[in-house]
Order: C-alpha cells, then sequence, then structure tokens
C-alpha cells in the first residue's frame, strides 16, 4: 500500500476515533424524538430511597407494603403492565431468562418485584401472570421469592416517581408508551443499580445483586443505552434504535479497517526488508 492510501485511510478513520475518545455517542435530542417518547424513559436516582410504606396488593389479594419485601436481601424491581400486548412480556421473559442461568434463588439470595404500574389492574392478572412464569421457572422454592404486585394510583405514582421510571398513556394506541430495564436495590431500599433493555446479563443481574446485598451503589448506566428501545407512536412498537446502531457499526468497522491496513501495511513492510537483505 502507498503512503498516499494510508495517510487517506487514517484521515478516514480520525472522526470515528475522535468519536470514540468523547465517549459513547449521544441520545438523539429531546426535541428531536415524537411526542410521546419525550415524556418516557429512565431518570436514574442511584442511592435514593424507595418508598416502603406504599399499600400494594399481591397476587392472592392479600394487603401489603412495599418494605414487606426489603429488611435482609437485595431486591429486583421490574415495573410492567399486566396486559401489555408486547414489551413487558419480553422484558418479563429476559428477566426469567438470566433467573434461570442465575445460581441465585428468589426467596434465597433476593426478592424479586414485579409491580404493574396500570393502578386498573388487580390481583387476579397478578395471579396469572405468577402462575405462568412459575411454570416457566420451575424452582418451587422461587415461588416465596417472586411476588407480583398490583396497587392504587397514589402507590402507582410515588414509586413510579422514586425511581425515575416515566411512563404515558398513548391515546392513538390504547397502549402505555414506557421503558424497558429493572433496578436493583439494596435491602434497605436504596436504588443501586438498572439494568437496561429487554434482555439481561446473568452475570450483570448477578454482580449487581453481590453489589446491592453489601449495600454498594453502582455507576450510572451510559444515556444511550436508554435508547436502545425506543416506542414508535405511529406503529405502536418498540424496535431498535437505529441510528445509535449505524453509528455503533460505523465506528467498529472503520476501526477494524485501520487496524487491518496498519497490519498489512507493517507486514508489507517486513517482507520488504526480508527481500533486499536476501
Amino acid at each position: 500500500m502507498t503512503r498516499r492510501a494510508l495517510a487517506t485511510a487514517v484521515l478516514l478513520a480520525l472522526p470515528a476515533l475522535a468519536a470514540a475518545q468523547m465517549g459513547p455517542v449521544p441520545p438523539p435530542p429531546r426535541q428531536a424524538t415524537p411526542g410521546v417518547l419525550q415524556e418516557i424513559g429512565f431518570d436514574q436516582k442511584l442511592g435514593e430511597q424507595v418508598p416502603l410504606d406504599l399499600a400494594f396488593k399481591d397476587e392472592t389479594g392479600r394487603d401489603v407494603k412495599l418494605g414487606d419485601y426489603f429488611g435482609r436481601k437485595p431486591v429486583v424491581l421490574s415495573l410492567v403492565y399486566y396486559e401489555c400486548p408486547m414489551l413487558c412480556t419480553i422484558s418479563l421473559n429476559g428477566l426469567a431468562g438470566a433467573l434461570e442461568v442465575l445460581s441465585f434463588v428468589p426467596g434465597q439470595e433476593f426478592e424479586v418485584l414485579t409491580v404493574s404500574f396500570d393502578p386498573k389492574e388487580g390481583p387476579v392478572l397478578a395471579a396469572a401472570k405468577k402462575k405462568a412464569y412459575m411454570a416457566r421457572y420451575k424452582r418451587p422454592e422461587a415461588h416465596a421469592g417472586w411476588h407480583f404486585l398490583t396497587g392504587p394510583k397514589e402507590s402507582v405514582d410515588r414509586l413510579t416517581k422514586a425511581v425515575g421510571f416515566r411512563y404515558v398513556w398513548d391515546q392513538e394506541t390504547k397502549q402505555f408508551a414506557h421503558p424497558a430495564g429493572i433496578l436493583v436495590a439494596t435491602p434497605d431500599g436504596k436504588i443501586a443499580n438498572y439494568l437496561f433493555g429487554v434482555e439481561y446479563s446473568p452475570k450483570d443481574l448477578r454482580l449487581a445483586l453481590v453489589d446491592a446485598a453489601g449495600g454498594k451503589i453502582g455507576n450510572a448506566v451510559d444515556q444511550v443505552l436508554l435508547y436502545c428501545y425506543q416506542y414508535d407512536p405511529k406503529t405502536g412498537r418498540y424496535s431498535a434504535a437505529i441510528l445509535n446502531v449505524v453509528r455503533l457499526g460505523g465506528l467498529l468497522t472503520v476501526l477494524a479497517l485501520g487496524a487491518f491496513i496498519l497490519t498489512t501495511s507493517r507486514r508489507r513492510r517486513g517482507e520488504a526488508r526480508e527481500r533486499s537483505r536476501a
């Protein structure tokens, strides 16, 4: 390869390299997102207290307080609504999939709280959802450690605000628009970690539980991850944020190309030197 070609390739790679040094690709500006999308997301409130006095009902219809599930073990909290036609089921499947791999068991090393943010839902729906996931999870001891709750609007509003979960009702599609993710809290109810998306790494979840059990508060996740799944009010679906995927793919491609060019150039210079010595 000529020096001119190598210089051109390096120049092409510089913008991507500069972007990589500046940090992750920022999320799209709020004013550039659709109206509904501007109102949903997770505000990371690490270290803040989950209100433990909130009143809910469990899947049996029994009156409970959120604090009933705290005190001795870390808690995984997932916010869903049970009649969600798509995303909530995908997110719960992702959580169940991670739990199936995890050596820890709900009810032993930690608790799981799945709470409906739709105050119109009640224990009947919660019981049906629990039955479905207990059948999938197939660990009988988890029955006492994975709880499905419903509650009044006041409790839902206070809980979602406390953990930074922003959602809205989309009148056009007759669905809730909401983010995807779970959070892990310490035994005394401090928010320790957020895990975003619809699939959760068992390793990341385990580390988050270990940290939370020791009272350790994690670091804020890059905001770009909040846009991995976006709600499209026109279709009523959530999809990958293509712009961020393309940017990341482009950066990786340029870096790989640059590494290939430099490696090839060095090898050819080495071969040239060997031939000149022969």
